[in-house]
């Protein structure tokens, strides 16, 4: 009993400091995992077992892809073409954008995508006279839709399919569907959204059409081997599934490949990694071993069940909602690590399909709630402030929880129709 208490304390306590944001949270999420070993919670060997190196591989090699792809110019030059079909009108831009941002967050790290495509953006609001936040909160919206429709698009997908052996055809399969339907459903509702925010009398400082867009791409031959090297990748999480193969080995076996063939310097792009995300996972997957340990886990999936009186679709439906709401107050990286071994516990009593996809809904759609719902908020928002153009956690709820709701609704009929 000593030791469940132990563990859940430290669990909280590492919880709380997470979602107060005074000490940073892979700091946070290290010094749990540190004490859940140095209290006797969890042996040294088990700890380090419990990472799970499939997610953390497949992270980091796609970040080695997209940090290539970054020093080719692609998405600068993308993100301009945009603008030039936009034909400086700033809704049209601002639903360009959004899709742009939303179709690659499906293929690559959606952190990596805003981090790319929010510059641009400032620069591009700059020329048409208009204020950059709506545009930058559209892409951070859109990121966290089309990232949910992919098993790399976001990082709780990435833990919800190492978890459940689920492989990137499925994952698309599955949830591809209802990610278009709700990207199609926002690019309707920021009619109304950012329709005030919109408006200008004024016209564009330099024209649009006019812009060298070709001077953008800096290496085209890099260019074109990556964008070879990246078609492999996708077609290898295709095919994963038949090649016996995780998509780990195949992000590195992407990444490796680049780097040789690229003649990139190794030093410069691991340099690049993410490395404060990676380690956050580290901590993060000791700190929730600790706590299915010790059964917390196995407790509150018994009360979840007892609540629900063991109904599939009452279950569904209260790990959707509960986990966008969630997602929403607690960043749905950390959820999503913490509520897998709940829903891993409470397959054993009815089918897990539909609880994996309400779970990979939940998590994804509520990191649109709140700024600090998803890392791809938090980053363009840093982005936005140290452009002089903040965006304030009140201004994005006003967004954020309108499209929440709606694409819960959605989420809500979609799985209901499908699985239950």
């Amino acid at each position: 009993m000593n030791t469940v208490w132990l563990a859940g304390g430290i669990f909280l306590l590492t919880y709380a400091l997470i979602v107060s944001e005074r000490v940073h949270r892979t700091i946070s999420a290290l010094m749990g995992g540190v004490a859940m070993i140095l209290f006797g919670v969890l042996p040294q060997a088990q700890a380090f077992h419990s990472v799970d190196w499939n997610v953390i591989f497949l992270l980091a090699a796609m970040m080695i892809i997209a940090n290539v792809l970054k020093e080719t110019g692609l998405f600068q030059w993308i993100a301009l073409q945009a603008v030039r079909l936009g034909k400086g009108d700033p809704f049209r831009v601002l639903v360009i954008l959004s899709l742009v941002t939303a179709v690659t967050s499906a293929f690559l790290d959606n952190v990596t995508i805003v981090v790319l495509v929010a510059p641009v953006t400032l620069f591009v609001a700059s020329n048409l006279r208009v204020n950059p936040v709506p545009f930058l909160i559209a892409e951070i919206l859109a990121s966290n839709i089309g990232g949910m429709a992919t098993l790399v698009g976001d990082p709780p997908n990435i833990l919800i399919g190492s978890a459940a052996g689920i492989d990137f055809l499925t994952f698309i399969s599955n949830l591809g569907p209802i990610s278009l339907i709700i990207l199609l459903a926002f690019i309707g509702l920021s009619r109304v959204l950012f329709k005030n925010d919109l408006k200008t009398g004024q016209s564009a400082s330099v024209d649009i059409q006019a812009l060298d867009t070709s001077a953008l791409i800096t290496d085209p031959v890099l260019l074109r081997k990556s964008l070879v090297v990246m078609g492999g990748v996708i077609a290898g999480f295709l095919a994963h599934g038949a090649l016996h193969l995780e998509p780990a080995t195949i992000a590195l076996t992407g990444a490796t490949l680049l780097m040789l063939w690229g003649r990139s310097d190794p030093h410069h792009l691991l340099r690049d990694i993410e490395w404060t995300t990676l380690f956050f996972f580290f901590g993060l997957f000791i700190t929730v071993e600790a706590i299915v340990e010790v059964g917390i886990i196995e407790t509150i999936a018994q009360a979840a069940l007892k609540l629900t009186g063991g109904s599939l679709p009452m279950t569904s439906m209260l790990l959707l909602w509960f986990s966008a709401i969630a997602s929403g107050i607690v960043d749905n990286i950390p959820y999503t690590a913490t509520i897998i071994p709940l829903v891993q516990s409470l397959g054993q009593a009815m089918p897990a399909d539909p609880l994996w996809w309400s779970l990979a809904l939940g998590a994804c759609l509520g990191g649109n709630f709140t700024l600090v719902g998803a890392a791809a908020n938090v980053v363009v928002a840093s982005l936005a402030e140290k452009s002089g153009h903040p965006i304030s956690f009140g201004l994005f709820l006003r967004y954020g929880a309108v499209t929440t709701f709606m694409s819960l609704v959605l989420a809500s009929a979609y799985v209901w129709i499908r699985y239950l």
